[in-house]
C-alpha cells in the first residue's frame, strides 16, 4: 500500500500555515473541556466552568511543556546539550508523552492544591477524556508521516515518504485504535461504576497505556539516534512497562483496600 498523499498543512494564507496536526490537539483540548464538565456535573465535584478552563489550561501546558523536556531528556539529550537553542525550536517536532504524562501529573496536582481538590479525584475525573487526545495525536502523527513502524510483509504494508521502498507497519494507526476508541471503551465504563475506590481509573489508564504502548512499539521503528536498547527493546518500551507494572500493583493495592480508601473530596 502506498501512503495516501495527504498534505499536513489545512489552510494556507501567505506565511501563516495551519497544520493538521495543532487542529488534533485544539480539537482535543475543546473535546476534552466539554467532557469534563459533563463529567465533574455528574460526579458532584465542585469545579465551575471557569476552574475547568483553567485546568484545561494547566494540562495544556503539563502536555507542552513535559513533552517537550522529556523528549529532549529521554531520547536526544547529547544532541540538545551541544545545541541548547535548539530546545525552544519546538516547530521542528520531538515531543515524548512520557514526559509530557509527568508534567501533566505534576501540573495538575498544583492546580488540586490550589482549588483544595482531592488530587485523585481529580486525575480520575480527567484520564477518561485523554484518550481522546491521544488518538487523535496519533492520526496527526500518521498524517505527517512520521514514527511510521518497521518494515513488514503483512498485507496492510504501508510505503511511508521517508521510509525507504520497503513497507511498513502503520503503527500509528494501531497507536490511534488502541490509544483512542479502546482505551477510551474501557476508562470510560471502568468509571461509571459505583464505589470504587479513588485512583482506580488514573491506575487504571496507567496500566492499560503502558501495556498497549510497551506491546504496540514491537512494529515501531526506533528512534534513529537511540536505536535499539537492551538489545531489542526501544525507548518507548523502556519507559511504558513500568507504568503497567505501577498500574497493576496500584490497581490490587486499592482494590484489596476496598471500600476503606475513600479520601475526602476537598483537601483540609
Amino acid at each position: 500500500m502506498q501512503f495516501p498523499k495527504i498534505d499536513p498543512v489545512f489552510f494556507r494564507l501567505g506565511p501563516l500555515e495551519l497544520r493538521w496536526y495543532g487542529l488534533m490537539y485544539v480539537i482535543s483540548f475543546i473535546l476534552a473541556y466539554l467532557l469534563i464538565s459533563r463529567n465533574a456535573a455528574k460526579k458532584n465535584i465542585a469545579l465551575s466552568k471557569d476552574d475547568v478552563a483553567d485546568l484545561i489550561f494547566y494540562i495544556a501546558l503539563g502536555v507542552i511543556l513535559g513533552g517537550r523536556i522529556g523528549y529532549v531528556l529521554f531520547y536526544n539529550l547529547s544532541y540538545y546539550i551541544d545545541n541548547p537553542l535548539k530546545i525552544f525550536a519546538v516547530w521542528e517536532g520531538g515531543m515524548s508523552f512520557h514526559g509530557g504524562l509527568l508534567g501533566t501529573i505534576a501540573t495538575s496536582f498544583y492546580f488540586a492544591r490550589k482549588k483544595r481538590i482531592a488530587f485523585f479525584r481529580l486525575v480520575d475525573l480527567c484520564v477518561p477524556v485523554v484518550p481522546v487526545g491521544l488518538g487523535l495525536g496519533r492520526l496527526g502523527n500518521f498524517i505527517n508521516g512520521e514514527l511510521y513502524g518497521r518494515v513488514t510483509s503483512v498485507p496492510w504494508g504501508m510505503v511511508f515518504p521517508g521510509g525507504g521502498v520497503h513497507p511498513r507497519h502503520p503503527s500509528q494507526l494501531y497507536e490511534a485504535v488502541l490509544e483512542g476508541p479502546v482505551l477510551f471503551t474501557v476508562l470510560w465504563l471502568v468509571q461509571r461504576k459505583k464505589n470504587l475506590p479513588v485512583g482506580i481509573v488514573f491506575w487504571c489508564f496507567f496500566a492499560l497505556y503502558g501495556l498497549f504502548r510497551f506491546l504496540v512499539e514491537f512494529t515501531r521503528e526506533p528512534d534513529e539516534q537511540l536505536g535499539y536498547i537492551l538489545s531489542r527493546f526501544s525507548m518507548g518500551q523502556i519507559l511504558s512497562f513500568p507504568m503497567f507494572l505501577l498500574g497493576v500493583c496500584m490497581i490490587l493495592v486499592l482494590w484489596s483496600r476496598g471500600k476503606k480508601y475513600f479520601p475526602p473530596d476537598r483537601m483540609s
